[in-house]
């Protein structure tokens, strides 16, 4: 089994995927093009991750608009994160929607900055490309693997 997090941004986001026994597969930066997501190459992307014998189980996070944000930015985010959700439903893969607040609780980020979760997946996942402080979308997508994996295997 492969678990995979993916953390939508307003024209990106992020993916990530570990095995079975919680090890790191691979994560990245979901791929823009023209301004919006790069469909294609997310769903090769998590194909990639998954063997011809496993299957595997997506958490996308459940976003939703932000007061004080802009109609123009809130529509950008919005149709990303729907692209990301389709993306995941063709995959043919079991997916969810978790929240923020969720995946969080489990890891004991609630109240803390965003870089504590940069933290604790670069802990869990020396290995992992996060080296960056923009990488923290690629952290997230990590925890949120974690969680669906501690959740539902």
């Amino acid at each position: 089994m492969v678990w995979i997090g993916l953390d939508p941004g307003s024209a990106s986001g992020a993916w990530a995927a570990i095995n079975h026994n919680g090890e790191f597969i691979g994560c990245g930066d979901i791929q823009s093009v023209d301004g919006r997501v790069g469909a294609r190459t997310l769903y090769n992307s998590l194909r990639g991750c998954v063997s011809s014998f496993d299957t595997a189980m997506i958490a996308v996070e459940s976003v939703h608009s932000m007061p004080k944000q802009g109609i123009a930015s809130t529509s950008k985010f919005m149709r990303a994160a729907g692209s990301i959700e389709a993306v995941a439903e063709l995959t043919g893969y079991s997916f969810i929607l978790v929240t923020p607040q969720t995946w969080k609780k489990h890891h004991g980020l609630i109240g803390t900055e965003k870089s504590a979760s940069l933290d604790l997946a670069r802990s869990m996942f020396p290995e992992a490309p996060l080296t960056r402080q923009k990488d923290h979308g690629r952290a997230d997508s990590l925890l949120m693997a974690v969680w669906l994996k501690n959740n539902y295997s």
